[in-house]
């Protein structure tokens, strides 16, 4: 038994890290993944509101925190919807820019209970957070006034990254 829990903390595991810790040498914590410049945005269409919620990067937002997540979703047909979205900025030539976005949905129920049901997706909040690193926008998910949130609260918050954004990003922000 002892020698099984050995074996275990021996195995690398998957590890979440700031900066380059290896400097490029290509040794020990090669393919981690960088999660600077990714920004969890909440928002919250109902109220008509968007805010920043770091976090969001360990599944403990305001909004996560007390919620029992359940798989269905068809469970959760009354409650609440918000969105999480992964907003990846990077530096060009120009200054930095909106790379890339990626949208997830979740709902929460509006029972006044301890621990509230909730339903998210987690396999769609790791893929739709990696496309966002890859510089791919997943907006299409999101209804109109979402959307319309979201790209408001992005050109106000920081005028001068929505301006080197790629007319791309805006673009689907608009559709």
């Amino acid at each position: 038994m002892e020698n099984e829990n050995q074996e275990k903390k021996k195995k690398t595991q998957f590890n979440i890290i700031s900066g380059d810790p290896t400097q490029g040498d290509g040794s020990y914590g090669v393919g981690t993944i960088n999660l600077d410049n990714v920004t969890p945005v909440i928002v919250d269409p109902e109220a008509g509101e968007v805010h920043i919620d770091m976090g969001a990067m360990h599944a403990r937002s305001k909004v996560e925190r007390r919620v029992r997540f359940k798989y269905s979703k068809e469970e959760m047909a009354d409650a609440r919807l918000y969105w999480i979205v992964w907003v990846v900025t990077e530096r060009g030539e120009k200054g930095p820019y909106y790379a890339g976005i990626g949208a997830c949905e979740m709902r929460i129920s509006r029972e006044d209970r301890r621990i509230r049901p909730g339903y998210k997706s987690m396999p769609e909040h790791v893929n739709h957070m990696d496309k966002a690193l890859k510089h791919h926008v997943i907006v299409d998910n999101m209804d109109e006034k979402s959307r319309g949130i979201l790209k408001d609260f992005l050109q106000n918050e920081r005028p001068e990254i929505w301006a080197n954004t790629r007319e791309e990003v805006k673009a689907k922000l608009e559709a």
